[in-house]
């Protein structure tokens, strides 16, 4: 259905003749008067009989006005859906439970009259891919390669450096520690399960187990989050790296131990990708928050370690 001839119908209605119906729309008397006839020929019925006072609705008319305003209200509702600040701004944060959900509801505090579309998307190829399909307008990864060699379009700041922390089981040989170095971790099974081939996460921790020494075992099948605390929990020989800022809930009697890394602390450096050409007014909002503060030249700070690409 032509919707130019409803609004034009809507607008005769409104101002009762269609040479005030014209004037509102800034066309012709004519054209009001060509598009009237498509819409009836369309239609198959007449919806105005012409007056000495003006145009005056039929009976058919009649019926059609209100479903007439409706379709005009909902061609609204999409327009508005896709304006630029008035949709929400779709982000991808990994996971819900890991730094990046907490960064994004740090700046929703910051800005609660911000809509926001928070998605989970698997690994930085699904989230770079989704956001040059415009699907997403921005997602959290660390960025495993040199900005130039983004694709054409993608643009990326590093925006937090995640300190990492050992997890313990109680009877595990470091779990009094108060905090410990990563060359401390030389000859300890650190057991993840969830790192996968080719992602991210995994080019992170091939890194820091080549720089310390380390052995990070993958082995085993990846029942969840609650299934790993158990095992971590019960074993004196299994530990496991979080990041400092995920957020786990466990049952008091597994009593596990979150230990701080020092002398380096190995961080995480969580990126914030867009698409250069996005206009979400939103997505600037976002840079700005998660920015500031931070060091202009994106140098870790003093004390912390990051792999070399990063």
């Amino acid at each position: 259905m032509d919707l130019d001839a409803v609004r034009t119908f809507v607008a005769a209605v409104d101002t009762g003749r269609f040479q005030d119906a014209a004037a509102t729309l800034a066309i012709t008397q004519q054209a009001v008067s060509k598009r009237i006839a498509g819409l009836e020929r369309d239609l198959g019925v007449r919806l105005f009989t012409r007056t000495a006072r003006g145009a005056r609705l039929t009976i058919d008319g009649q019926a059609f006005l209100p479903h007439a305003r409706t379709l005009l209200q909902a061609e609204e509702r999409a327009l508005a859906s896709v304006r630029p600040g008035r949709r929400a701004l779709r982000v991808d944060v990994i996971g819900r439970r890991l730094a990046p959900a907490v960064l994004l509801r740090g700046f929703h505090r910051a800005h609660p009259d911000t809509e926001l579309d928070v998605v989970t998307l698997f690994d930085a190829d699904a989230a770079v891919t989704a956001l040059r399909a415009g699907t997403i307008d921005a997602c959290f990864r660390a960025v495993t390669v040199p900005a130039r060699q983004l694709p054409d379009g993608i643009e990326a700041v590093r925006v937090y450096d995640e300190p990492v922390q050992l997890l313990t089981g109680p009877g595990h040989e470091l779990a009094a520690a108060r905090a410990v170095t990563p060359a401390q971790l030389a000859g300890h099974r650190i057991w993840m399960p969830g790192i996968v081939e080719g992602t991210e996460w995994a080019a992170y921790y091939d890194a820091l187990a080549a720089e310390f020494g380390l052995t990070i075992e993958a082995t085993g099948p990846d029942f969840g989050t609650e299934p790993l605390l158990d095992t971590i929990a019960d074993s004196a020989v299994l530990a496991t790296f979080v990041g400092a800022d995920t957020r786990l809930v466990w049952p008091a009697d597994q009593d596990l131990r979150r230990i701080p890394l020092r002398d380096p602390t190995p961080v995480y450096p969580h990126s914030l990708l867009w698409r250069a050409d996005n206009p979400h007014p939103a997505l600037t909002a976002l840079r700005a928050h998660l920015t500031a503060g931070r060091r202009p030249d994106g140098h870790p700070e003093a004390g912390t370690w990051i792999p070399a690409w990063a």
